[in-house]
């Protein structure tokens, strides 16, 4: 597999060809913040908080650390007052469904994002995806889904499968950054699926 050279913030970087940006910056120690990546799912960049400004041969443009594939001659900036204000931005909207998300208070401190900008969601969801693809992807149950789109998109369990798999499962409960997956599992489980009997 042949080497790419890139700087990021203004350091050289050697990466593997087919990496990303997000991780050939995590090779080395740069943080570049991200609520829908998993080292072990496949990238999806739907949360866009990763959202970074590439340079190739004097032309800039914003794309997403965890989706843009290393290049040669790709200039990387992770820190700018576009790439900042953009993610306070984000944070923002998120904010309004999870104002009480730990990892999303920590990030909108860094950011100076205010939780009260917009007014409040009716969903805790962020529609970082994780838990819908962890599912699919690691475990391979396919228990939880996405149901609906743009604004009323929710996540959601599949009652014949999740009263089979999920009891005794639960290992997607702790990539949920704002806990709207425990809820609905909780709300599932109470509608749905009575408790296996022994």
């Amino acid at each position: 597999m042949s080497k790419i050279i890139l700087i990021i913030d203004g350091k050289e970087v050697e990466a593997n060809e087919g990496m990303t940006i997000l991780q050939a910056a995590q090779s080395v120690g740069i943080v570049i913040p991200t609520l829908c990546h998993h080292e072990l799912l496949e990238p999806y960049g739907g949360c866009r908080l990763c959202t970074v400004e590439a340079e190739v041969r004097g032309r800039t443009k914003l794309v997403a650390a965890c989706l843009y594939p290393v290049e040669k001659d790709l200039i990387v900036r992770t820190k700018s007052q576009q790439v900042d204000k953009i993610r306070k931005m984000i944070l923002e909207l998120l904010l309004a469904h999870a104002p009480d998300s730990r990892e999303l208070q920590d990030l909108a401190k860094e950011y100076g994002a205010d939780k009260n900008r917009f007014g409040k969601e009716p969903s805790f969801c962020i529609h970082c995806g994780l838990c819908v693809r962890y599912c699919a992807e690691v475990t391979k149950k396919n228990a939880i889904c996405f149901i609906d789109k743009g604004t009323t998109r929710e996540i959601s369990f599949i009652p014949e499968i999740a009263a089979k798999e999920c009891w005794n499962c639960k290992e997607c409960f702790s990539l949920c950054p704002t806990e709207a997956l425990q809820a609905a599992f909780v709300l599932a489980q109470a509608l749905a699926f009575p408790a296996p009997t022994e």
